[in-house]
């Protein structure tokens, strides 16, 4: 070949794309044809996480009720309204939840609105995060997703006080061994479970099902480019199972061990009031009378101990600490006539029921307590004894706010709109827990929703056991006595789910829980988490109702006068979670604060 020739070759042309269109193609090839899918998965898991609680109560669809959810966690790019869908769908699902709020009174339909707005952000945020340590810290989805959810149950059941409902783990409460392992990890250790196997099958779906539910953007026709691929899912699924099969091994053990023997006969008290009628002075005697009524019955049975519902006693006991003035108690209260603070009846009348029926009492009233300082509102439980008469009073340690006191009230005056209390009606907050010490037994009080919240449970079983009662000795909690007024609701789901809500307090400090409960759900919870069927039960309505449940519905009775009575099984077992407290919960929470950080972290590194 010539020189000519190889001079006279055209140069070959190279052709140099903007890289706008690079970037446009791959939009085009991420981008989802639609949102429908996205929509779907978020609505089926809010739908199925509602219907796990009551009032359909459906647990066993809480085992599949994430699987939606976390298939988005696995798309390798974020659909469009991703993290909307999620919001909307959570919120529709926690609003129908806690529709019963709206029922205590007209102005907690902003409070209702306000907590379901906040507890609906969760979903989205659990979604966020897991995807973070799914995706850019390869945490696998099997240890991601429980971590997260735990951690994130953890959160919500101590910020702002905390709301311990609807954790995932209640769903499952009538699974009696399931839930044993509370005793270690507190209920935390049966949402974890429930998520880790909710994820074992999330990781098992294919491909095909993410592209018939239009949930993966239609130009991207591989698995590969579209979604994380379950390393190993053998071997994932071999570990779920594993730690399905340990917990509900370990929960036919600690079952086995229950010796229960018979302790006290208690005879809980019912009355049938919305709580509309408690506040009125008219209703005062009616329901005194209703209660006294069913105390008079009860004495037929014998009963070491007799409980009333909270604040069924409605006139307050006075206390005055201190060296104080008639003119300094005016000045402090001057709503309330001076007399009143040096001659109460209600003492003497105390004594006196406790000595008529023979047996201790347990009460729930009011406590107006002055001191040189201030003036103060409780809600109490007295404690009462036949022989020595009024013995000691428990003031609630947790309140509930806009329920029983307004935060930052002083600051933000327009707050005091979103609750029913009146000005002046605001409550204190107690300082300690008491032991109620009766012959060999100890009871330990605990008022309305305190038996929803674990760590306050397990801070009062913790305090008390094992101090020293009044002969010298050291004592067990032998009971916990729950008192609560869920006259707000109505007859709604709420009063099941108080129930169920509290039975985990009874696996986590193996101690049995008596319940008396205005309009129900009073009950005997043994330490197993059972709530037992009652050695009596009294229709104090007379409409023939002879059981706590209903026939064939396994549903309770609820709304109505009733007397229950029972011997509590006393549990000799110990909880390591009483010991130790929330490490499970509290390790799950750091695991989460650091899969949110993940993000920064693996940016800085890059």
């Amino acid at each position: 070949m010539s020189t000519a020739m190889l001079i006279d070759q055209p140069k070959p042309v190279v052709r140099v794309r903007d890289p706008k269109i690079d970037e446009i193609i791959q939009q085009a090839r991420i981008a989802p044809v639609t949102a429908r899918g996205v929509w779907y998965a978020s609505g089926l898991t809010a739908g199925a996480l509602w219907a796990s609680f009551t009032p359909l109560d459906f647990g066993p669809l809480a085992w599949v009720a994430a699987v939606p959810l976390l298939l988005l966690v696995r798309l390798k790019h974020v659909p469009r309204r991703m993290y909307l869908a999620t919001a909307v769908c959570g919120w529709v699902a926690t609003m129908a939840m806690l529709q019963w709020m709206r029922l205590g009174d007209t102005a907690m339909y902003f409070a209702w609105l306000a907590l379901g707005t906040y507890l609906s952000l969760y979903l989205p945020l659990f979604l966020a995060i897991t995807r973070t340590a799914v995706h850019r810290l390869r945490v696998p989805l099997i240890a991601a997703a429980p971590l997260t959810y735990v951690g994130l149950e953890f959160v919500r059941s101590h910020l702002l006080t905390g709301f311990g409902w609807y954790s995932l783990g209640h769903s499952q409460y009538w699974w009696t061994a399931l839930i044993q392992i509370s005793d270690i990890t507190g209920a935390y250790g049966v949402s974890f479970v429930v998520m880790m196997i909710s994820a074992g099958i999330a990781g098992l779906v294919p491909f095909s099902v993410f592209q018939r539910w239009k949930i993966s953007p239609a130009q991207l026709t591989t698995a590969d480019e579209a979604i994380v691929a379950t390393k190993r899912p053998g071997l994932q699924i071999a570990v779920c199972m594993t730690v399905f099969a340990l917990v509900l091994g370990y929960g036919y053990v600690r079952r086995g061990q229950a010796d229960f023997q018979p302790g006290p006969r208690v005879a809980l008290v019912q009355g049938n009031f919305v709580s509309s009628l408690k506040h009125d002075p008219g209703q005062f005697a009616e329901i005194f009378k209703k209660h006294e009524q069913l105390t008079g019955v009860a004495v037929q049975h014998q009963p070491d101990l007799i409980v009333w519902p909270e604040t069924m006693f409605r006139w307050p006991l006075m206390q005055i600490d201190g060296k104080i003035s008639d003119k300094e108690l005016r000045t402090l209260a001057p709503f309330i006539p001076v007399e009143r603070w040096h001659d109460s009846p209600v003492p003497e009348v105390l004594r006196n029921m406790s000595q008529m029926t023979g047996a201790s009492l347990i009460i729930g009233l009011e406590t107006y307590r002055a001191t040189p300082e201030q003036f103060g509102r409780y809600n109490s439980a007295a404690f009462v004894r036949p022989d020595l008469g009024l013995m000691a009073r428990y003031d609630k340690i947790h309140r509930v706010p806009f329920g029983e006191y307004v935060p930052l009230r002083e600051q933000f005056p327009w707050l005091k709109q979103m609750t029913p209390i009146p000005d002046g009606a605001s409550l204190e907050a107690g300082e300690r827990p008491v032991a109620c010490d009766y012959q060999k037994w100890r009871f330990a009080p605990i008022i309305c929703f305190e038996d929803t919240v674990p760590h306050v449970v397990r801070r009062i079983v913790h305090d008390l056991d094992g101090t020293t009662g009044p002969t010298g000795e050291k004592r067990p909690v032998d009971m916990l006595v729950n008192i609560t007024n869920d006259g707000w609701f109505h007859g709604s789901s709420e009063l099941d789910q108080h129930l169920i809500t509290a039975a985990f307090r009874a696996v986590e400090c193996r101690t049995p829980m008596v319940r008396a409960v205005n309009t129900g759900i009073s009950a005997v919870i043994d330490g197993d988490g059972v709530i037992r069927e009652p050695d009596v039960f009294v229709d104090g309505d007379q409409k023939g109702r002879k059981s706590l449940a209903k026939p064939g519905w396994g549903r309770w009775h609820k709304s109505l006068n009733a007397l229950v009575i029972s011997d509590v099984p006393l549990d000799a077992r110990t909880s390591l979670y009483v010991k130790y407290g929330d490490w499970f919960g509290s390790t799950c929470c750091f695991a989460t604060v650091f899969f949110a950080l993940g993000t920064l972290i693996v940016r800085k590194r890059s």
